[in-house]
């Protein structure tokens, strides 16, 4: 990164009003005759002097100048309708556009930017970081694209606003603050990258600051640390790179360090995962084989990551060979789990690779690694997902058949696929199955079915599925009532509604808060004041004023939350 040195010195302003000056202008001008207001706007369109005063940076390229001075903003005359014609605002948008199009970590988002050919400036950078303040990734993304562009250095503004950004929230502060540590030293030092030396010195601060629990256990165990102190700083600002998608650099920065902090296992599994992040897992097993040769041992963890990426990528094949190796000649600690042969066999399904897949599901049971919930669901979810429901139908078969029969789990995480697909024909075929292979549904398998039949809009199908709870002898809980609430709302049956929420106080069940704040909201909207009242009193043998404005509070900060997430 290239950067000015420290002396952004002095700027003199020569009749520029301050923002109060511009405010009362603008209230008077209605009242002024036309000569006064011409005085006016000749006295606001006078040009500024900035004059700069830097040290010599690659020759004169920093010289003390004229620059116009753009006030913040213009005062528009009243009786026209022009627009500002400053482009910064269109170039701003064209560049915020194509940071959000190209937000995924694997997008090319630097060339996509290159095809831009947008002049950057200052205060073009700043607008948009700006604008970036709660999406620190990609905003740092962006930074480090923008430094590396002819004809444009980041000024100390640009510097100070990325910052800020890396620095908000306690989460970034403890992510990226080796990366403000490194910005800051760039800023004021003047230099297009921070040296070795400094960079050594940095991460040492780092360590001794805010690592000292590591060497206090070390002290209290008394065990001898054979790594250096700093190899825990390094491996947090390549993860804090590698997060940001900026995995070429985070290697650059890798190779630069190797002789001085001499990395272990975890260093080479983020440029691993760096790599697989960026769906480039090619690059990530030439990491992956330095890693092997300098005898660190990957875990099923490292090489669950590569196939995934491998698959994502569609190599099926390279990620069919890396299982081969797994399997073959991997140790104890990298040999495949459940969730390895999940993902490798959703990818031979969606890859229309049938009979391999089946193959796979044999190899699975006969080695003994049986799936858990989350793998029957990701195998019948990629199954379902690709077109392939007779499939997930046949999955089910080979497991009742080698001796592993599902249960009312496994049933569950299937219909749940099926509802979220909104696909109501094999909903009702799968549930029909279960009761037919003696699988008794659970509330759950029925507030699932009520769900996508409110969704779909099938009003019949709800009452009849509320009536078959009743009919198989399955209680309706708080979920199922808030369930039906809610669509009975959304539907416009409001006297439907009303009849369950005093079904709900008659049999003094608990209502989530939210539910509760939600069902106020609807009871206010028809004026249903002797409900909303029936409702309060009911509630409030759970809940107390105070619980009322801590659910408020955090309602509101959630709402102007910067992070979203």
């Amino acid at each position: 990164m290239v950067l000015l040195d420290e002396g952004v010195l002095r700027c003199s302003f020569i009749s520029t009003p301050s923002g109060n000056h511009l405010l009362f202008l603008m209230l008077v001008l209605p009242f002024l005759n036309p000569q006064m207001r011409r005085i006016i706007f000749g006295a606001l369109k006078t040009p500024n002097i900035i004059a700069y005063k830097h040290n010599e940076i690659n020759g004169n390229l920093f010289s003390v100048g004229r620059m116009p001075f753009h006030p913040p903003f213009t005062v528009p005359s009243f009786c026209s309708t022009a627009t500002p014609s400053d482009s910064r605002f269109t170039d701003v948008a064209k560049l915020y556009a194509t940071l959000t199009d190209n937000s995924n970590p694997y997008d090319n988002l630097e060339e996509s930017l290159d095809q831009l050919g947008l002049r950057l400036t200052t205060p073009l950078v700043v607008e948009l970081l700006q604008r970036l303040s709660s999406e620190e990734k990609l905003a740092f993304r962006f930074f480090t694209w923008a430094a590396n562009q002819q004809n444009y250095a980041h000024h100390p503004q640009a510097y100070n606003q990325m910052i800020d950004i890396l620095s908000s929230t306690k989460y970034k502060v403890k992510q990226f603050r080796i990366v403000c540590d490194m910005l800051d030293y760039i800023k004021r030092s003047n230099r297009n990258a921070v040296p070795v030396e400094a960079l050594l010195l940095i991460l040492r601060q780092y360590t001794e600051k805010h690592l000292t629990y590591l060497q206090k256990f070390a002290k209290k165990k008394r065990i001898r640390v054979k790594t250096q102190p700093e190899i825990n700083a390094f491996n947090l600002l390549l993860d804090a790179l590698c997060k940001c998608s900026l995995v070429e650099d985070a290697e650059v920065l890798f190779k630069r360090m190797k002789g001085r902090v001499k990395p272990d296992a975890n260093s080479y599994n983020i440029l691993f995962f760096g790599w697989c992040r960026v769906r480039n897992p090619k690059r990530g097993m030439l990491v992956l084989e330095e890693m092997i040769q300098l005898g660190h041992s990957p875990d099923n963890f490292t090489y669950n990551t590569a196939i995934d990426a491998f698959c994502k990528a569609g190599m099926v094949t390279e990620a069919a060979e890396l299982f081969d190796f797994m399997r073959t000649k991997g140790s104890t600690m990298s040999s495949p789990t459940a969730k390895t042969y999940a993902i490798m066999i959703v990818a031979l399904m969606q890859n229309n690779r049938m009979e391999e897949c089946f193959e796979l599901i044999g190899h699975m049971i006969n080695s003994g690694c049986l799936p858990d919930v989350s793998t029957y669901k990701e195998v019948i979810e990629g199954m379902c997902s690709a077109g392939k429901i007779e499939a997930a139908y046949k999955f089910l078969e080979e497991m009742g058949n080698k001796g592993y029969p599902p249960d009312i789990v496994t049933y569950n995480c299937f219909l749940k696929v099926l509802c979220n697909n909104k696909n109501s024909d094999e909903a009702l075929r799968l549930y029909q199955r279960m009761i037919s292979v003696g699988c008794m549904p659970s509330v759950q398998t029925y507030n699932m079915l009520i769900s996508m039949f409110f969704l779909i809009g099938h009003l019949d199908r709800v009452f009849e599925t509320w009536k078959e709870m009743d009919k198989m002898g399955c209680a309706h809980d708080i979920e199922t009532y808030c369930i039906m609430i809610d669509g009975l709302f959304s539907c416009n049956k409001v006297e439907d509604a009303c009849f369950l929420l005093e079904d709900v106080v008659n049999k003094g069940l608990k209502l989530p808060y939210p539910k509760f704040d939600s069902f106020l909201l609807q009871l206010s909207a028809i004026g249903n004041l002797q409900a909303i009242h029936k409702l309060s009193d009911h509630m409030r043998k759970f809940y107390n004023p105070a619980m009322a404005r801590r659910f408020a509070l955090n309602q509101k900060r959630k709402s102007v939350s910067l992070r979203g997430k």
